[in-house]
């Protein structure tokens, strides 16, 4: 079985050439569009079970792999361009293009092998734009950590309690 690299998948420069990937010819290589990776580009690695994104965020090196039955399906979105058919997925900045056209026949064409290849459903419109950034407020922050839980806050209220004037008794032969 070989790989195909690069070819299809990026554009040459120069190349007036749209993104278009041959499901036939799985598994494929290649580089995507990514608004939150350094660089703004990720790569992607697309077989008939997996999907692989390969990213860096803030110089952190990332590999996601996800079952291609963990998205939702394969996706037409209408672009500036004209359309474009996605891997459609839950959080839409895991989404992974397929194609990018004009031609509406042949963009239907392509919707279909795809949606068969990898036996999930045909769906319309779905987001094409990355998920806002979560908030990084977290609500348990100010907890107190696990492992101090375990043990017993002192309680400074109640004062130790001290016995002045009492005789001390202590045993002796």
């Amino acid at each position: 079985m070989r790989r195909q690299t690069a070819t299809g998948g990026t554009n040459p420069a120069g190349s007036s050439r749209a993104l278009r990937l041959d499901p036939l010819s799985l598994p494929v290589s290649f580089h995507a569009h990514d608004a939150r990776a350094d660089g703004f580009v990720r790569q992607v690695e697309l077989d008939r079970e997996r999907v692989v994104l390969r990213r860096a965020v803030r110089g952190m090196r990332m590999a996601l792999r996800l079952r291609v039955s963990d998205f939702l399906g394969v996706a037409l979105c209408d672009i500036k361009d004209g359309r474009m058919l996605v891997l459609a997925h839950r959080d839409p900045s895991l989404s992974v293009p397929l194609c990018v056209g004009v031609d509406e026949e042949e963009i239907a064409a392509a919707w279909q092998l795809w949606s068969d290849v990898f036996a999930l459903p045909m769906l319309q419109d779905a987001a094409c734009e990355p998920a806002p950034r979560r908030r990084r407020r977290n609500a348990i922050r100010a907890r107190r950590p696990k492992f101090l839980m375990r043990r017993r806050a002192g309680n400074l209220l109640e004062p130790a309690k001290i016995h002045r004037g009492e005789r001390e008794i202590i045993s002796r032969n």
